[in-house]
């Protein structure tokens, strides 16, 4: 489909939201080595599952102000006081398990950098640092090796399903669909 600034785009996109907009031209697919950016879209994706990208991308900017700018020493850090807190925020998704989830996810994620030095170097060991070309799948044999290992580690809210996501967000898979202005950029346009 055509837009009305003549691009065209993948199909998932909204052209009526421009956070969806910026986000699919910006950030999609572009490949993430920096381990602040890597925790938050994984805090992110968490609470996507069983909703739309959508939903957590238009509140991306209270998630960030109620989990302290996602500084992973913080959110590890957290106490009951700050469940509570959460929980009573009307900005983000305020799903108990969820919110539990990136607390502890935060803590397995700061022992992953412990492990291999950065949380970048085991995201991107799964694929000897290079990016996977593959569009139309919610799921494939490198998502469900890195959800096993993820889930082994003590993670939550990390399904392959969920995985897939968010290895698409952060550039390991890239899936710009074919007719998409961005199909052969491989982030880099």
């Amino acid at each position: 489909m055509q837009w009305s600034d003549g691009k065209s785009r993948c199909r998932w996109a909204n052209p009526n939201n421009e956070k969806y907009i910026h986000y699919h031209d910006e950030e999609w697919g572009v490949p993430v080595y920096d381990d602040h950016k890597l925790f938050e879209m994984l805090i992110l994706e968490s609470f996507q599952a069983g909703l739309s990208w959508e939903c957590v991308l238009n509140k991306q900017e209270v998630f960030r102000e109620a989990f302290d700018g996602f500084d992973l020493e913080k959110v590890c850090a957290y106490t009951e006081k700050d469940f509570e807190r959460l929980q009573e925020n009307p900005g983000i998704i305020r799903n108990k398990r969820k919110i539990r989830a990136a607390v502890s996810n935060a803590n397995v994620f700061r022992e992953i950098q412990k492990e291999y030095g950065s949380f970048s170097e085991y995201i991107w060991h799964w694929t000897d640092g290079k990016v996977i070309y593959e569009t139309g799948l919610a799921s494939s044999e490198l998502s469900d090796q890195v959800s096993k290992d993820l889930k082994k580690r003590g993670m939550t809210f990390v399904g392959t399903t969920i995985i897939y996501a968010y290895l698409q967000a952060v550039g390991v898979i890239y899936s710009h669909e074919e007719g998409c202005f961005l199909e052969h950029c491989e982030g880099k346009c």
